[in-house]
Order: structure tokens, then sequence, then C-alpha cells
């Protein structure tokens, strides 16, 4: 009787860390992952500090970080979870500049809300693991600027196997890269950015309004608004005709420019 060779057991699921301040993304982001037999949520984080105790906690398979969250930011908080496991960033920001100093400090991908589906989500997880990069498109233009501005390397400088170079690049983690300057966490309390403060209470938004206000400030359409929302483009069109009611514009541009401090008197008057 031949010998039968017994059935391989399942793997385990890959085990993700899911960080990011707003809680409907995360709970959206959760049901999604765990939704998959592979896939399993161990741990959600609303900062880069919750991140990292989360991620020396459940040492992961995967963090999903996002960018900007109160504290202590995504951007800094990278390098001290790279070492622990691979991370993916998902976020709304897509400045060039932020790309560029995430794919620097170790980041194994880089997801801009509205330029993926859910599938090419979770295959960029599975992908993560294995060190396969995935870049949406915004992504990946911001590595082919700094690319093309970078110095053209010495004759004979590049190497033999170039040409089998694989598609997906594996991105190098914080401990291989000296040039990564590591804060300790204790002193990583500012934001991304530093802006002039904007006094946004006057506009009396509701929270969901003003959550609405910052994704048509980065650029969303209302469909990705939608979808990152998780409401339909009735609700999204309904929202958005009283925040411009409340904010006095006719147009997304005008309510962006009020919104981000950018247009002409919008700074609040000093009380006289």
């Amino acid at each position: 009787m031949p010998h039968e060779t017994p059935p391989r057991p399942p793997a385990a699921p890959l085990r993700v860390v899911v960080a990011d301040d707003n809680p409907v993304v995360r709970a959206g982001l959760t049901a999604l992952l765990c939704g998959r037999e592979d896939i399993t949520v161990v741990a959600q984080a609303a900062d880069g500090r919750e991140a990292w105790e989360a991620t020396h906690r459940h040492r992961p398979d995967v963090v999903l970080l996002d960018v900007r969250m109160p504290g202590v930011d995504g951007i800094s908080a990278l390098p001290h979870l790279v070492p622990v496991a691979p991370v993916l960033m998902l976020t709304y920001s897509r400045e060039t500049a932020i790309v560029q100093e995430a794919l620097r400090r170790g980041a194994g991908g880089y997801l801009v809300h509205g330029e993926f589906t859910a599938d090419q989500l979770v295959d960029a997880v599975r992908d993560i693991v294995h060190g396969r990069a995935h870049l949406t498109a915004t992504a990946a233009g911001a590595l082919l600027d700094r690319l093309r501005r970078s110095p053209e390397p010495a004759e004979g400088s590049l190497p033999e196997n170039l040409g089998n170079a694989n598609a997906h690049a594996s991105l190098p983690s914080t401990h291989r890269n000296p040039r990564v300057t590591v804060e300790p966490l204790s002193q990583m309390q500012r934001p991304v950015r530093q802006s002039s403060p904007v006094d946004r209470s006057r506009f009396q938004l509701s929270a969901r309004e003003a959550e609405i206000m910052d994704l048509i400030a980065s650029g969303m359409t209302n469909q990705q608004i939608a979808a990152a929302c998780f409401i339909s483009e009735k609700t999204v069109k309904n929202h958005i005709n009283r925040i411009f009611a409340k904010l006095h514009s006719t147009s997304r541009a005008e309510a962006a420019a009020k919104w981000l401090g950018t247009a002409p008197g919008s700074a609040p008057r000093e009380a006289r």
C-alpha cells in the first residue's frame, strides 16, 4: 500500500497591528482584514506611541501605520517599528517629502487612501511579509522624483545583475540604514509638519463635517470620501452643502483655503 503524505497543517494567519487616529478607519480596516482567513488583527492603536507598545507586545507580522496622528506621529514612530515588523504606510498624506521620508526610514510600502482597492490592500499586507513593496500612484511618483533628482552613479558602479532586478523592491530597515537618526520615544511629540495655527472653531463644524473637510482639503473626490468614511456619496454631498454654508464658500477650493488658513483674510481677528 503506497505511503500517503499527511496533509500539511494550515499556516497561521498573518498577525497585523492597525495604527490610525480615526476610529472609523481603524474599525473598517479591522473588519476588512479579519474577513480574510489568512489575516487577523491582533491590536489597534490611535497614535505612534500606542503602535510601538502594541508592536512590542504582540510582535505582529505587519504594522499598518498612518502618518498624521496626535502626539507621536507615524513618521517619528516608524524607525522604532521597522526593526520589529515590516511597516506598510496607509494614509491620506500624499506630499512628496513625506512619502520619501517614510521610505527612507524603512517603510516597506506606501498606500494612499483612494488609490487602491480592498483586494490590493490585502495583497500588499501579504506581500510585505516577504519583502515585496507596494506603492500607489502618488507614492511611486514621489519615489521616481527622488531617483531622478539623485546624483548619477559613477561609470561602472551599476550592479551586474541589474537586469534581474525584481519588480517588487525590498526596502531597507532602519537598523541597516545608518543615515536615519532615531529619536528617543520620549522625545517624539511633535507632528509631521508645523503650520500656523488656524482657529477652526469659528466655523462651528461638527466632528463629521470637520473630518470630511479635512478630506476635501487633501484633494479627495466625493467617491473617495464616501469610501473612506463608509457612507454614501449622497450623504457626502449633504455634508458638503452644510460645510459650504458654514464656511460661506461656493467651491471646494475656496472652502479648503479657508479651512487651511491660506485664504486672504482667513486668519482670526484679534479682539479689540
